[in-house]
């Protein structure tokens, strides 16, 4: 049987302890904590509940971080779902009531956005103003993102295919960079998406 642990043992322990520091009172042992072992205790104390408030704090923050991104994620595909189902379905502007006439696609904004005739036949532009993606459509503006999303950076190329003496089928290649808003760093992630979204009309001669 191990007797390491006994109560007995441990009375010796500290009783012998307590003889090598001579504290000694009327013939008696003093069992009790000295001020150097109380204050040894406390630092321990201290450490340990400083490193596992450290753990805990790491660990929330890295949560917002992941729900953080996980909804800018969904907020950008969802955008983009909507950006290409419309420029997919775009038609080619035969008379110019839109764009350059005979053209698929016309860039606008100084790269900054791209407007078309969609498949009702009325004009439709997608934007990038004061770091928001916008959209016009029979002559109304409004906001596609939400305020906590912020555009970087809006590029769109392609334009090569997109006029009326090109073989190719139009299409068209976005980059996006996108950013939420908030005022701790740790949800504020930054995420770079890139799509290509092919016209679905062929593009042939009229």
């Amino acid at each position: 049987m191990n007797k390491g642990f006994t109560p007995y043992i441990i009375f010796q322990r500290l009783r012998r302890f307590c003889v090598l520091l001579k504290k000694e009172r009327s013939g008696s042992c003093i069992t009790g904590f000295t001020l150097i072992e109380m204050v040894t205790a406390v630092a321990i104390f201290a450490v340990l509940t400083a490193t596992l408030t450290g753990f805990f704090v790491s660990a929330v923050q890295s949560q917002q971080k992941t729900l953080a991104s996980q909804e800018l994620i969904d907020n950008i595909s969802y955008n983009l779902e909507y950006l290409s189902r419309a420029m997919r379905m775009a038609k080619k502007d035969i008379d110019g009531d839109c764009i350059t006439a005979t053209n698929n696609y016309q860039a606008t904004r100084s790269g900054a956005g791209i407007k078309f005739k969609n498949y009702q036949d009325n004009c439709q532009e997608f934007f990038v103003e004061g770091g928001k993606l916008k959209e016009t459509k029979n002559g109304i503006t409004n906001d596609l993102t939400p305020p906590n999303l912020e555009i970087v950076s809006f590029s769109i190329t392609g334009s090569e295919s997109w006029g009326q003496g090109q073989d190719t089928q139009p299409k068209i290649i976005l980059l996006v960079e996108a950013r939420g808003k908030s005022q701790k760093p740790e949800t504020q992630p930054l995420i770079k998406i890139q799509t290509m979204i092919s016209q679905r009309n062929l593009n042939v001669t009229y």
